[in-house]
């Protein structure tokens, strides 16, 4: 029997094990029986990426959030999710310096994917990490940490190193945010401006249907310690309510109108508690070098009409470069072209080829947990280097599954 399906309903994992280990101890010894075993964490990949005969959940395992104020960092239980993470930080006074949109995501599992938020001189939430602990395929016990050769390949994994158990990120002191959201931007003006738009506040985010410019907005997250946002932005104009992203409950984004609060509670689009987005949807995202940004967009529009008919919304948001080996951000400053579908899979999954071909030219990364066509191997510079590290930590191939093999270990 199945273990069930992802937070949206849309995979149905092949595993028909899933272990629920109370204690590292327990884990290790899980591990080390199993012919085949990988990490299940929130259930938010929309594609086969982890799945196995055997999963392994790390929600029974004590948190443990521990902050070192010395070091500033904080360090934790790999079960643990980012808006339980973020409320026990912002309780002691301390802040990450990015969330996802979802706080609902685990924490190992967004790490594992490169997952990011937004902010030009933000990177994605791996570049927070400085410490690894992981369970190896033998049911050893291995930490990892910024001084090993070996870190910048460990931390953006897929899982296919290990079951990461322990986690440590980089904090900084607490602050105070508001978020202001902006309507009707026209296209035009986004593309002649985008550098000013994306700089203008510390994250910032871009709504679009393709389509309809009414439907465009900008949402800016600011510091208190940063400028105030204009009253127009480059025909936008603000919003004094709260806003919905896709159709769906109207009180679970968090709160807009330029009210201040604490950053745990503006940097996620959506509440922890609340159903997130929809949840009847799937999801694909793409990341381009930010030079191509412009001609990736006008690329897609041009795809509107093919597009509109089956989307919720698309989302644009910009990070920093990184050095993690399968990072969307390897080596590059990024733009992410976020796609939010409606939950038909027989329209949406035939666009995804015509997407990928439309951003060819751009060197367009597929996000890992999202569903996508293929991978270009020749934009990861150190796949090859990624899977020498893969085969030293697993020789036998445990933590390896048909997406890894697909899409990391072919060629």
């Amino acid at each position: 029997m199945s273990i069930g399906t992802n937070w949206a309903g849309y995979h149905e994992y092949a595993a028909t094990t899933l272990h629920r280990p109370a204690s590292i101890d327990e884990l290790r010894e899980i591990v080390a029986a199993a012919p085949s075993i990988r990490a299940l964490g929130s259930r938010h990949s929309f594609n086969d990426l982890a799945d196995s005969a055997e999963l392994v959940s790390l929600e029974g395992l004590e948190p443990s959030i521990l902050v070192d104020d010395d070091s500033e960092t904080v360090s934790f239980s790999a079960g643990v999710r980012y808006g339980e993470l973020a409320a026990a930080l912002q309780a002691e006074g301390w802040g990450l310096r990015n969330m996802a949109s979802l706080p609902h995501i685990s924490v190992a599992g967004a790490i594992a994917t490169s997952t990011h938020g937004s902010g030009d001189r933000n990177g994605t939430l791996a570049r927070a990490v400085s410490g690894l602990e992981l369970v190896t395929a033998d049911g050893g016990l291995r930490t990892i940490s910024p001084a090993d050769d070996e870190f910048d390949g460990a931390v953006v994994a897929l899982g296919a190193l290990g079951i990461v158990t322990r986690i440590t990120l980089d904090v900084e002191p607490s602050y105070q945010m508001r978020q202001d959201v902006f309507a009707g931007l026209p296209w035009e003006r986004l593309l002649e401006n985008y550098d000013a738009i994306t700089s203008r506040a510390y994250s910032v985010s871009i709504f679009t249907d393709w389509v309809d410019d009414a439907r465009t907005m900008v949402w800016l997250k600011s510091r208190l310690d940063e400028r105030t946002p204009p009253k127009d932005l480059y025909g936008a104009k603000p919003l004094p309510d709260d806003v919905r992203l896709v159709e769906g409950e109207e009180s679970n984004t968090t709160q807009q109108g330029g009210v201040l609060g604490p950053w745990n509670e503006r940097l996620p689009h959506f509440k922890m508690g609340f159903t997130p987005s929809n949840g009847d949807e799937l999801q694909t995202e793409y990341l381009v070098p930010r030079r191509h940004a412009l001609d990736a967009f006008r690329a897609v529009r041009a795809l509107g009409p093919r597009i509109a008919p089956h989307l919720h919304i698309t989302e644009l948001r910009t990070m920093a470069a990184d050095s993690l080996w399968l990072s969307g951000a390897y080596e590059t400053d990024a733009t992410a072209i976020h796609f939010t579908w409606k939950n038909q899979p027989d329209a949406v999954l035939p666009l995804l080829p015509v997407i990928e071909a439309a951003l060819e030219p751009f060197d367009a990364r597929p996000h890992w947990g999202k569903l996508f066509h293929t991978v270009r191997r020749e934009l990861y510079p150190r796949l090859d280097d990624f899977v020498s590290l893969a085969h030293e930590f697993d020789p036998e191939g445990k933590f390896r599954n048909p997406f890894l093999e697909r899409n990391v270990f072919a060629g």
